[in-house]
Parts: C-alpha cells; structure tokens; sequence
C-alpha cells in the first residue's frame, strides 16, 4: 500500500493510542508527517519513525486557538502544502452519572474534546481551500449515545455537526470532511492519563458501567483493537474515500452511536 506518498499529513494527539499508531502506519505509506501533542512523548514517535526529514514534530495546546494557527502555519512553511488533517485530540476525562459532574468539569469536556478539532479545521481549511484540495478526518466516539460520559458524548455530538456542516461548505471547493465515531478500543495504559486523580470506589463502578454498556451495544460483543480504528481513519483520509464526503462512520462493531 502505497496510498500517501508525498502527502503532507497533520495528526493531532499523535504522541500515545490511535494517533500515533496513524502515524506510523501513514508514514509507512509514503506520507510526510505533522505530529502534534501537547506531550513530548510525541518526540519518542519521530525518533521511532526515522524520518527526520519527512517529520516536523511539535508540541501545542490545541484547546487554544493561537496554537492552532502557530501548528498550521509551521507545516505550510516547512512543507509547502497540507493535504490532510486527522483530528484525534480528545477523550473522557471523567466517568460518572451527569448530576455528580461539577460545572469546571463539564467546560474542562468540553474544551478537550471539542475546541481542539474546532479550532483545527479553522485554522487548516484555509489552506486547503487555497489549494484546492484536502481531505479532513475528525475523530469523534459513540459515546454521543451512551451512559456516564454526558460532557463528552455532547462534545462529541458538535464533532458531529462541524463534521457535516463543514462537508456542505467546502465540498465544492475541493475539501472533503469525514470523521469515523470509535466504540471501545483496546489500547495500552496512557502514560500520561487524562485525569491524574486515583478513581474512588463508587468512579470504578461508574467507569464499569460505561465498558458494560459498550460492550452490551456492540453487535460483536467486544472492543475493538487499534488497528480496527486506524484502518477506517486512513480510508476516509486516502483517496480510497475520494467520493465521501460528510460522513461519520461508526467504527463499533455495530454500535451505531
């Protein structure tokens, strides 16, 4: 496979899970990379790729719209072009029934898994438009219909809607904008976890509820592996996909979201 030689790719949350591991498998492919975490884990994968001079690496919070600029505007200097944009950036930082959420919490969801992909399409589209072409993959979650993550299935809901709405304005300019909606995925522990506080007794038996009901609403009865999330996420992003536009995708097991 061969599907993104020369293509200049932007991958947000790339240092750890499904990011990285789209990195790694677009790199063997043949593309030029942007790698973007707001952790220098991310730097490990560059070392890992080999690739110094088809990688530019940096480190940014995306929940910050100047940063969002700065990382744009690095990769058109150093690559001349950005052919493609996967929006990986975010994830439940809290697991529980949503009257026991404080209201810091709710915004804090919010911020970590709506304003990175937001703020990212904002600051990358125009670009894209000027050039005539790009292709946009967000990473959204079927947690929009499911129990203990209200914050972060409402988030993922706008994900959802910036994923259409943006499809109806730039199709015809050249832009396509995809996202693929993950169920439960089986992946390493992060090494850097989103939320550092040790889960109470009553969080554990929150958290569980969530992987019940997940694996309750798959088809398959089961998590899916990383690879089962990436697979969709290049096919969106390759010109596999070069008639799709608008679409979330369910990668679930059946679970529709």
């Amino acid at each position: 496979m061969n599907r993104f030689h020369e293509k200049v790719a932007l991958i947000t949350g790339a240092a750890q899970g499904i990011g990285r591991r789209v990195a790694e498998r677009m790199a063997a492919e043949g593309a030029r990379l942007i790698l973007v975490d707001r952790s220098e884990l991310v730097f490990e994968l560059q070392e890992q790729l080999g690739q110094t001079s088809e990688v530019l690496t940096l480190t940014a919070d995306l929940e910050q719209y100047a940063e969002c600029q700065r990382v744009m505007t690095a990769a058109i200097e150093r690559f001349g072009r950005l052919d493609i944009l996967v929006n990986n950036v975010g994830g439940t930082i809290w697991a529980k029934p949503f009257e026991h959420y404080e209201e810091q919490q709710i915004e804090a969801e919010v911020r970590r898994s709506l304003f990175p992909t937001l703020w990212c399409c904002h600051a990358a589209l125009p670009f894209m438009l000027e050039q005539g072409s790009g292709a946009i993959v967000n990473v959204s979650s079927v947690a929009t219909r499911g129990v203990n993550r209200v914050p972060y299935g409402a988030a993922k809901g706008g994900v959802n809607a910036l994923t259409a709405c943006l499809a109806f304005e730039a199709a015809e300019r050249g832009v396509r904008v995809n996202a693929t909606a993950p169920g439960g995925t089986e992946a390493p522990s992060r090494r850097i976890p989103r939320n550092s506080a040790e889960q109470s007794p009553q969080e554990k038996v929150w958290y569980q509820q969530i992987v019940d009901q997940t694996i309750d609403s798959s088809l398959m009865k089961r998590y899916g592996t990383i690879d089962e999330q990436v697979g969709a996420i290049l096919f969106l992003a390759s010109d596999d996909a070069a008639y799709i536009t608008g679409l979330v995708m369910p990668v679930g097991g059946g679970d529709q979201g």
